[in-house]
């Protein structure tokens, strides 16, 4: 006999909900709640499409601006390169000349001294 049967003062105990009599922990486990979804970009929390298209235009728009003011400094720095280049080969093409007309002068003021007739041996 069971103990609630002999002691009449003591409450009857109810039955688990299962057939094993064991009762689910389920009630016990953390109950679900929304995701605080703080990481997301501002962007994508916005709730209207457009706002979220507006900003995206803007953003395109600086970007743009952004890679036309790089491009602007690239070619200022290949602009002065090239002029740098240019004035480098022209100094080097006036150097060369001048040896030339120098080397020139020193063959033509030989031939001069050959038809004269002065030769290393002979100085008149």
């Amino acid at each position: 006999m069971d103990e609630a049967q002999q002691r009449p003062d003591l409450p009857a105990t109810s039955l688990a909900s299962s057939s094993a009599g064991r009762v689910s922990g389920k009630a016990w486990k953390h109950r679900k709640s929304a995701t605080v979804r703080s990481h997301i970009p501002d962007g994508v929390k916005t709730k209207s499409w457009e706002d979220r298209m507006q900003k995206t235009q803007k953003e395109k728009a600086v970007k743009q601006l952004q890679a036309e003011l790089s491009e602007e400094k690239r070619a200022e720095k290949a602009r002065r390169r090239e002029i740098t280049l240019e004035r480098k080969k022209a100094a080097e093409e006036r150097r060369r000349l001048e040896e030339e007309k120098a080397k020139m002068g020193a063959r033509k003021a030989a031939r001069l001294r050959r038809k004269a007739g002065r030769t290393k041996k002979i100085s008149h």
